[in-house]
C-alpha cells in the first residue's frame, strides 16, 4: 500500500476544497515545499500534487510550485489540474513530475489522450477517475457523463495506463470514509490494476479497510491538515 499525501495549491498556496467547490476554500499553509518536505521526513516516498487554478484555467500554471518541491525533495511527485495540451504535458515532466496527472482530457478527447500514450509512454500517467453514483464526472465534477466507469477504466487499461485513482465525488472532503463498495467492485473486476482509493478518508482505521480489499495506494488530504491521521502513523503504516 502506498500512502500518497495530496497537496493543492491555489495561488500557490496549499489549500483544500470540499466537494471540488472553490467557495469552500481553506487554506493550510502559505508555502507548500514546507508541506512536502514534512511529507518527505516523514519517510512518504510519493506526493498527489493538484492545480487547482489549472484546472479552472485548463492550462497548467502553478508549474513553479512543482519545479521547486520537485528539486527540494526527492519526492515522486504525480501532478495535474488542466493539462489539456501536449504543450501542458511536456511542461509538467520538464518541471520535475514523475507522472501527470488526467482525467477531463481521457473522457472528452480520447484521440489525444491516446496519442499522449503513444508518445510519453502510458507508464507516465496517473488516470483519475471521478466518479458519482459509478458514473464519470468531469469539469470539476459540475458534469456528470453517462460513462460507466468500469467501461472507462477498461478502455484505458487496453492501451495500457497501469495506474488509476478514484474518487467518489459525494464522499471528497467530508471525512465521511472511503467509497468502499465501489473500490471492491473496482478491484474485483480489474485485479491487475494498481488502483489508488481518494476521497474521504478520515482514520488509520479506513486506511487499514482500503489494504484489506486489495487497494494498492491511497491518496490523503484533508485527514492530514485536519489532524484525524497523524504523520507519524502514517509512516508507521507505510513502514
Amino acid at each position: 500500500m502506498q500512502i500518497i499525501p495530496a497537496i493543492d495549491v491555489i495561488d500557490g498556496k496549499c489549500v483544500r476544497l470540499t466537494q471540488g467547490d472553490y467557495s469552500q476554500k481553506k487554506i493550510y499553509n502559505e508555502h507548500p515545499l514546507e508541506v512536502a518536505k514534512q511529507f518527505e521526513d516523514a519517510g512518504l516516498k510519493r506526493l498527489h500534487l493538484v492545480d487547482l487554478d489549472g484546472a479552472k484555467a485548463g492550462k497548467v500554471k502553478n508549474w513553479n510550485v512543482l519545479e521547486t518541491i520537485a528539486s527540494k525533495t526527492s519526492l515522486s511527485i504525480d501532478f495535474g489540474g488542466g493539462i489539456k495540451r501536449e504543450e501542458d504535458v511536456k511542461i509538467v515532466f520538464n518541471s520535475g513530475a514523475t507522472m501527470t496527472t488526467v482525467g477531463s482530457i481521457a473522457v472528452k478527447n480520447e484521440t489525444e489522450f491516446v496519442r499522449w500514450l503513444l508518445i510519453f509512454g502510458a507508464d507516465k500517467f496517473l488516470l483519475g477517475a471521478d466518479v458519482k453514483d459509478e458514473k464519470i464526472a468531469v469539469s470539476g465534477w459540475t458534469e456528470t457523463t453517462d460513462i460507466w466507469v468500469y467501461d472507462f477504466i477498461q478502455k484505458y487499461m487496453e492501451h495500457g495506463v497501469e495506474q488509476v485513482f478514484c474518487t467518489d465525488v459525494n464522499k471528497d472532503g467530508k471525512l465521511e470514509g472511503p467509497s468502499s463498495e465501489l473500490y471492491k467492485n473496482i478491484i474485483a473486476k480489474f485485479p491487475q490494476l494498481h488502483f489508488i482509493a481518494s476521497g474521504g478518508i478520515s482514520s488509520l482505521k479506513n486506511i487499514e479497510e482500503l489494504v484489506e480489499m486489495g487497494c494498492g495506494g491511497v491518496i490523503i488530504g484533508k485527514a492530514i491538515y485536519e489532524n484525524k491521521i497523524s504523520l507519524k502513523e502514517l509512516t508507521n503504516f507505510a513502514s
